[in-house]
């Protein structure tokens, strides 16, 4: 493509930072950035016509993890390493609310609930005996109980009787959180290109060459907060990890409020504009789901569709709206890659489906490391 002289003097030339990905990692990485460097020029390269990945598309919790998962996590990290954990999620949550205020994002503490199904009784068994241990980790951080028991009020089936209940977890309106960051961002003149997928990058000992697939320029450094996207671009050990989602039309009179986890959190729900958003199923096809393509399986539309008419609104007419994925980056910890890997490179990803939590934080994370 050939650039104007215009162009190329407004947009390429004397680039402090680049990064790739204007997801809400990258995103806030370019507000942290502005803040401390305000003088910086700073560009943001997506290479979708919206931010691709998971910002866009995920469900929209608020959460910091169900009993069961924080039950899992202890299997592989310390107790101070979970406590870690859970305490980034909060910050990061906290600055996601004071970066663009409750009202904007529709903000809802509704709570979070946990279910099991009938067959799952023995994991249900070990959170009930494990659950005054757990509160007592969570103490130092919430100074109350987090999991306490409430009845199946909301009348779903084939579950068990009790659920566990978070009363500290929310939900968001995801676009307009996106849509209130790009917002923020364009106001303190930073470009975003869209539709620009970098190919290729080479550090070099006064800045970055970079290559994509429209135009190649130096940048004196390059971000990289791409999360499932990000071995294409950078050596980290980062899986991509498709999650499918599927929302109903709207549901009269609907009395389901508040975030649901259910299957370990295979399987996750919520209200929002009077339907029910119902997502997951990764395990059904975890090989199959280990990828960046974006697209709805048979197998798991079928299996979220069952759940919805069998558990969840079982005595309830509803009509599936329409459905989407969307692209998380998993590993073997739950800790993410935040790290400089060469002299002008840079990156922040593997958020490991907790992105609406901690993806702020990486934000500023990213900006600590930068001298």
């Amino acid at each position: 493509m050939n650039l104007s002289y215009w162009e190329i003097k407004s947009w390429l030339t004397n680039i402090d930072y680049t990064i790739v990905g204007s997801g809400i990692v990258g995103l806030n990485c370019a507000l942290q950035l502005k803040q401390r460097f305000p003088k910086a020029h700073i560009l943001i390269l997506e290479k979708g016509m919206l931010p691709q990945g998971a910002s866009t598309k995920n469900a929209g919790f608020a959460c910091f993890g169900s009993l069961s998962e924080i039950l899992e996590d202890l299997e592989w990290h310390s107790e101070d390493e979970v406590l870690n954990l859970v305490k980034k999620r909060l910050d990061g949550l906290l600055l996601l609310r004071q970066t663009l205020t409750d009202q904007v994002i529709s903000y809802q503490q509704l709570g979070g609930y946990e279910l099991f199904t009938k067959e799952d009784s023995k994991l249900f068994e070990t959170c009930l005996s494990k659950r005054d241990s757990v509160n007592k980790l969570m103490k130092p951080l919430f100074k109350e109980d987090v999991f306490q028991l409430k009845a199946n009020t909301f009348n779903f089936k084939n579950i068990q009787e009790t659920y566990l209940f978070n009363p500290f977890e929310g939900q968001i309106d995801t676009g307009k959180m996106m849509e209130s960051l790009l917002q923020k961002v364009q106001s303190k003149d930073i470009k975003i290109l869209n539709n620009i997928l970098v190919e290729s990058y080479i550090d070099q000992a006064n800045g970055v060459q970079v290559k994509t697939n429209r135009l190649e320029f130096k940048t004196k450094n390059i971000i990289f907060t791409t999360n499932g996207f990000a071995s294409q671009h950078i050596p980290e050990k980062v899986k991509p990890a498709r999650a499918q989602v599927l929302i109903t039309k709207p549901i009269k009179n609907l009395h389901i409020k508040g975030t649901f986890h259910l299957d370990k959190g295979y399987y996750y729900f919520r209200n929002i504009d009077d339907r029910i958003l119902f997502g997951g199923g990764r395990n059904l096809d975890f090989k199959g789901e280990e990828t960046t393509q974006f697209a709805q399986t048979e197998l798991i539309q079928n299996k979220l569709r069952d759940l919805l008419k069998t558990t969840v609104l079982p005595e309830t007419f509803f009509e599936i709206d329409y459905s989407w994925s969307g692209i998380m980056g998993v590993g073997s910890t739950k800790n993410p890659i935040v790290k400089q890997l060469s002299n002008h490179v840079y990156c922040g990803v593997r958020l490991g489906g907790m992105g609406v939590a901690i993806g702020s934080l990486i934000g500023r994370d990213i900006v600590d490391l930068i001298e």
